[in-house]
């Protein structure tokens, strides 16, 4: 079973999907940072000097590369990973998509405070940030809403993940 963890950049795909993994007994993927393995070197910099359209491409390569090496795995994508090419109907066709909502505050605040570098909000300010995030949070929604199951991402704890993780179990039987 696959399980594809999609979110607005700041959702908790990374984190939760550890901890999902770590609960389900399955291997845990991060696809940007199996990314910055593959080509040695960060996504910041893939982005700012290959480019949008080249990173998008490598992110459906590697997408397609991790899922048919895998079994039993968690993979958290990047933000706009389901935004892009095919990859949305491709991750529900091959595993269960889980969207990690959260409000457009809440994600402006995390991005804002979190640590490492995000091409797309780079040198923006809070307030600038909090509009942007608004703004492109609008444009995506439509497609994390094809997401198999949508979960409440603020404030995810021990019980909540416990109930996805029984969600997710009843899909493999």
């Amino acid at each position: 079973m696959k399980i594809f963890l999609v979110g607005y950049m700041g959702s908790g795909k990374s984190t939760l999907g550890k901890q999902l993994a770590n609960r389900l007994q399955f291997k845990f993927v991060d696809l940007d940072k199996t990314i910055e393995e593959k080509e040695g070197h960060e996504l910041f910099d893939i982005f700012n000097k290959q480019g949008e359209a080249y990173f998008r491409g490598l992110e459906k390569k590697y997408l397609h590369e991790t899922t048919a090496l895998l079994e039993d795995a968690v993979i958290a994508v990047g933000g706009g990973t389901p935004c892009f090419y095919d990859n949305m109907s491709f991750m529900n066709k091959e595993g269960v998509t889980v969207y990690l909502k959260m409000d457009a505050s809440s994600l402006a605040y995390r991005i804002f405070n979190g640590k490492g570098k995000r091409p797309l909000v780079d040198g923006k300010s809070e307030a600038d940030l909090k509009v942007f995030v608004k703004d492109h949070l609008a444009e995506r929604e439509d497609m994390y809403n094809d997401a198999s199951i949508i979960v409440e991402a603020l404030g995810f704890d021990a019980k909540k993940l416990d109930e996805l993780a029984s969600r997710l179990r009843a899909y493999s039987k």
